[in-house]
């Protein structure tokens, strides 16, 4: 089988495949990527904006079509797929709106007679290398800044996006962004290190697991390249009290489902106050019986969507699987399809042993963990109990104490009766081993930029 290809995870049936690159396209790519940067920067940022705003108008023209190519890819909803289309076309257009202000220079006093100024310049070609669970919000998020400050992307998509990638291009070039100066590449893993290596490339942005941010942040680090590393998370969501538990339960299970679970930022630990808890794994129970397998091009009430492939699917149940024989309790749900579909029913798990190795393992799918705590202290106590640090939650009706807890959260993001507060405005990216470096937001488009010194003496 390619590697690159299109599989419907709902049937396990290629319908695509893509040769991967060759070493000469590689290296066909890198200069692209470096002889266009040279031009690029010298156009205005207001231009390069101007292209970027068509990026996000295309997006959204071509909606329906994209939606559908990541459905078929990953298996999300086609509902979801289209959600996550328009919030990729936020991202740019905040970009495209916003990005100048965000970079224009700023005077520092000095006591050195003159002027002293911050500059925020582009560094050259970067690579991006993006996971399959949302294929446009994890490139809108990389790409749409970098090219409004002037630099140049190359792009190495998930191995089961390559029709969402090259779509991407097209909308890219389409949208006035010179070829060359975004471009998919079908890499391999060496390919990549060669990539990273090379001088004519100033950086690397990251999306995805643990093990390959080890990789990559090794590989940027020996060649000392600037890297952005986000790694996922098993995010805390604490509930301290509530008038509604049935409602707070249902905002958990809705987040923690989204897209099959396979979320960097959902809430994967549920940690609930001892008076309301039975009520709460009650209704979680109530939410994840009866569900059955659906399309998710036509997904109806009571049915659920494919994991990303039959590997996916796989991993989840061997590792709820783990968590039982540990001593965990499995109340709902957990049951996985027959090969070669990818479908695995959204479930509730209870009871996993804090010294198991369950325990510390992220489970990237639709699986709510759920714990009992009876005080505040212990709450915070075992939410930071955790070797990743991406985001968490605190819920109460009493916002004074929610904010309490929330402000001692080993995070690098920290809500307040919400799950997870997701903007185009909002920075996105965790401490400890869920990474390092923000995108997103103010910050996001600072990550790859050269902030340099201006000074003019009088």
């Amino acid at each position: 089988m390619s590697k690159y290809r299109v599989q419907n995870p709902a049937t396990g049936e290629v319908l695509e495949t893509f040769e991967a690159a060759t070493d000469a396209q590689i290296e066909e790519a890198l200069a692209g990527a470096d002889a266009v940067y040279r031009e690029w920067r010298e156009r205005s940022v207001q231009e390069r904006a101007a292209v970027v705003k068509r990026v996000a108008e295309l997006f959204l023209e071509r909606k329906d079509e994209l939606a559908r190519l990541i459905a078929l890819e990953m298996g999300k909803s086609i509902a979801e797929s289209i959600d996550e289309v328009e919030f990729a076309a936020q991202i740019i257009d905040y970009y495209a709106v916003h990005g100048p202000s965000l970079i224009t220079d700023y005077e520092i006093p000095s006591t050195i007679p003159g002027k002293a100024y911050v500059e925020h310049l582009p560094v050259g070609a970067l690579l991006g290398v993006m996971p399959w669970n949302f294929p446009y919000y994890q490139v809108a998020r990389f790409a749409a800044p970098n090219l409004v400050l002037g630099n140049t992307i190359l792009l190495k998509h998930a191995d089961v996006c390559a029709r969402s990638a090259l779509t991407i291009q097209e909308i890219m070039e389409e949208a006035g962004v010179p070829v060359g100066g975004y471009q998919n590449v079908f890499a391999s893993h060496d390919q990549i290190a060669t990539i990273i290596a090379d001088p004519r490339v100033q950086g690397v942005s990251l999306t995805g697991s643990e093990r390959a941010g080890a990789i990559i942040g090794a590989q940027a680090g020996s060649h000392l390249k600037k890297a952005v590393l986000e790694l996922g998370g098993i995010d805390a969501m604490v509930v301290l009290d509530s008038d509604d538990v049935a409602d707070v339960a249902k905002q958990a299970w809705d987040f923690r489902v989204y897209n099959a679970g396979q979320v960097c930022n959902s809430n994967k630990r549920l940690i609930v106050m001892d008076d309301i808890y039975d009520e709460f794994v009650d209704e979680l129970v109530k939410l994840a019986e009866g569900l059955e397998p659906g399309d998710q091009l036509d997904l109806q009430e009571a049915q659920y969507v494919p994991l990303s492939s039959r590997t996916a699917a796989e991993t989840v149940d061997a590792q709820v699987q783990k968590a039982v024989s540990e001593g965990a309790r499995l109340l709902a749900g957990g049951t996985l399809s027959e090969g070669p579909s990818a479908y695995y029913s959204p479930a509730v798990l209870v009871d996993v042993p804090r010294d198991s190795e369950s325990y510390g393992e992220e489970i990237f799918g639709p699986v709510a963990t759920v714990y009992r705590v009876s005080s505040d202290e212990e709450a915070l106590e075992l939410a930071n109990d955790c070797a990743l640090g991406l985001g968490g939650s605190v819920f109460s009706t009493d916002e004074a104490r929610a904010t309490r807890v929330a402000s001692r959260l080993e995070t690098g993001m920290s809500h307040v009766n919400i799950i997870a507060a997701e903007s185009a405005e909002i920075p996105f990216g965790g401490v400890k081993r869920s990474g390092f470096g923000r995108e997103m937001g103010p910050i996001g488009i600072g990550e790859f930029a050269n902030k340099r010194l201006f000074f003019v003496a009088k």
